[in-house]
């Protein structure tokens, strides 16, 4: 059998000031290139047409939507794909620079993404944000001049304000304690899922009780707490299946499990196929 043929995963651009804005205005996509995103990336969607790739899922464009990618996700427009729009990109260092009353707005959208990956846009919202992004964009391209950053991210608080209440529109939902601790346990489990694996270990952290935190998660995001743990875990170990020819041990002792085995048990559980048979099948797949 001859050396398997990975997918090679591009290296994303650097940014100045860890911020950019592009128009898009026909933008088409030739061949899929995958990208392992440096910084969160909002793109508005006003008309389009192919299919973005995010880590494993696959999403049909449309017209008037948002579409939202989050640091550490790997991304690739599919080949045939058009889209007129805008592409935002920052970092949390740029992040850091919008006023502080905006944070929970990050949180909401960007520390739980794979449940707000695509958002659709009624006619108001999308008109609304279209002339929000077209506004950021043209004080992008002005020569620099002494605070120009702060007024970027001024813009960026305003815009990211507007999508996190498209987002509670869309889930019902409001900024009430349990969706706090909801974020906070998602922020927890995306910085420690390689060393926390136990809901009462998360639950300790938060203040609340196992259960609590279960039912809580169940309310909030429609899954378990345990589910999304073990997610966060799938998806990690999907990249490094699909895009890496590093071992399976190798990615076992990565992820901290014990022995290979019990990696590949725990990943056969979760979406039943064996880790072996999971890559070979990604690999095949551009053959």
């Amino acid at each position: 059998m001859g050396e398997k043929s990975f997918l090679q995963l591009q290296a994303d651009q650097d940014l100045k000031d860890s911020f950019s804005v592009n128009h898009l205005p026909d933008q088409a996509f030739d061949t899929l290139s995958i990208y392992r995103a440096n910084y969160h990336r909002i793109f508005i969607i006003n008309d389009g047409e192919g299919s973005l790739q995010i880590d494993d899922s696959v999403f049909e464009l449309k017209s008037n939507e948002l579409l939202l990618i989050a640091k550490g996700q790997l991304y690739g427009f599919h080949a045939g794909t058009q889209i007129i729009g805008y592409e935002l990109s920052f970092g949390d260092c740029f992040w850091e620079k919008a006023p502080g009353s905006a944070s929970n707005c990050k949180a909401v959208l960007f520390n739980n993404a794979s449940a707000n990956q695509q958002l659709p846009l009624n006619s108001a919202d999308h008109s609304e944000l279209d002339i929000l992004f077209n506004t950021l964009y043209r004080e992008f391209i002005k020569e620099d001049y002494p605070n120009k950053l702060d007024a970027l991210a001024a813009y960026l608080k305003i815009i990211m304000i507007k999508i996190a209440n498209v987002n509670a529109s869309l889930i019902d939902g409001y900024d009430n304690y349990e969706n706090q601790l909801y974020r906070r346990f998602i922020e927890l489990v995306s910085t420690q899922y390689q060393t926390t694996r136990e809901v009462a270990d998360f639950a300790k952290q938060l203040g609340i009780s196992a259960r609590k935190l279960s039912d809580l998660c169940r309310r909030c995001g429609g899954k378990g707490a345990k589910d999304i743990i073990n997610g966060q875990l799938i998806a990690e170990a999907k990249r490094s299946l699909q895009f890496s020819s590093k071992p399976v041990k190798e990615i076992a002792f990565h992820l901290n499990f014990s022995t290979p085995d019990q990696f590949s048990h725990f990943f056969k559980k979760n979406t039943q196929i064996s880790p072996n048979n999971y890559r070979d099948r990604f690999v095949n797949i551009g053959m």
